[in-house]
């Protein structure tokens, strides 16, 4: 099989290995196992690797570079349509030759991929949404028209749209998915938390406005101010990062928060096997594999209520669902604190999330390959 890859994220090259942002390439990794050639069309970048870049596992790979486009002001506005042509040219060369294409969705690479794809209506097709599918979502438009083009089964042929959680009233090709990070081999009983003392908290992901790093930070101190003996580890780094070691030196937080950036996946793993909680008040979501994992090793999500995340915590009963408001949750937290079973709701978090392995996962990607 000739596999196509559409994607936004950009590429580093070093001595032949191809590189990207290691989370989507070890996803890729599972997807290229099961093919034989494999065309990348994406951006690329100079620069170093670095430890959040992963190289992909494939002895047959061909990189398409097309140039990289956004629309934020006029100037970039003006420069990405003069980009268009050549992008376009490229993604319909390698959609004649490909016996399967998978589009990354939503983005701007994405949305001209599925724009193509109508032009390849025989062409077995896959495109991971890993963004918010929720249909009420308040969304740039790009990433609206990409929801509309990939549930459209007149202008969309052949194609299985893998989105995170379950939604009403969708189209045949739309399909329930999700994401994995550990093997059934890592499955174990999660450590038994006492709720009544000490709680130790974490955050992990990128220290950027969408997560709202700061707003952990500041729920933290909330509960410090009042009395609470709390910690909060900060897994990741960012744009933000300079912002919150100021933050914390100013409000002299040094003694509970902890910034540790950037960490292997064998130390973050250490860290949710003892946290109590795992906070993330994001903006938006895909499937928030922070909150899966966090789950997987009994620690219990404190998580706002966006894209699939009450799904995931079944709407309170194996998470704490908050608003944005640090006075708000600060409410939530001493309510669930006094009257909710925490070590049932930590319970029943690991038996969900250790559903979805990494072997289930494979066998869900090798089935839908097999079927296209």
């Amino acid at each position: 099989m000739k596999f196509l890859i559409i994607t936004h994220v950009p590429h580093k090259k070093q001595d032949n290995h191809w590189f990207a942002y290691a989370p989507y390439v070890r996803e890729m990794n599972i997807w290229l196992k099961h093919v034989d050639e494999v065309t990348i069309v994406a951006p690329m970048v100079s620069g170093t690797i670095s430890d959040i870049d992963l190289a992909y596992q494939h002895r047959d790979i061909t990189f398409t570079q097309i140039p990289s486009i956004e629309f934020t002001s006029i100037a970039t506005i003006i420069r990405s349509l003069f980009k268009l042509p050549i992008i376009f040219l490229r993604l319909y060369k390698a959609c004649q030759k490909a016996d399967h294409i998978h589009l990354r969705c939503p983005g701007n690479i994405g949305l001209l991929g599925c724009l193509v794809q109508i032009f390849f209506p025989k062409t077995p097709k896959t495109a991971k949404y890993a963004g918010n599918w929720d249909p009420n979502a308040k969304q740039p438009l790009s990433y609206k028209v990409q929801k509309w083009l990939l549930s459209n089964t007149s202008l969309t042929k052949n194609m299985q749209v893998l989105v995170y959680g379950h939604w009403e009233h969708q189209t045949r090709n739309v399909k329930s998915f999700f994401t994995a990070t550990y093997h059934a081999t890592e499955i174990e009983k999660p450590m038994e938390r006492n709720y009544s003392g000490p709680l130790q908290c974490i955050f992990v992901g990128s220290l950027v406005k969408g997560k709202r790093p700061l707003l952990a930070i500041q729920i933290i101190e909330a509960l410090h101010k009042q009395g609470k003996q709390v910690s909060l580890d900060i897994y990741g780094d960012g744009v933000l990062k300079e912002i919150l070691y100021r933050y914390i030196a100013d409000n002299k937080l040094e003694t509970i928060v902890s910034l540790h950036g950037n960490q292997s996946q064998d130390r973050i793993k250490a860290s949710l096997k003892q946290a109590h909680f795992l906070i993330l008040a994001s903006k938006s979501e895909g499937w928030p594999k922070a909150i899966a994992e966090a789950m997987f090793f009994g620690a219990i999500p404190i998580a706002t209520p966006i894209s699939c995340v009450p799904y995931m915590l079944d709407y309170g009963r194996r998470g704490i669902l908050i608003t944005p408001n640090v006075d708000e949750t600060i409410v939530t937290i001493h309510e669930a604190l006094k009257t909710e079973d925490l070590k049932t709701m930590s319970k029943l978090g690991s038996e969900w999330s250790q559903q979805f392995t990494l072997d289930y996962f494979e066998a869900e990607i090798k089935n839908i390959l097999i079927r296209s």
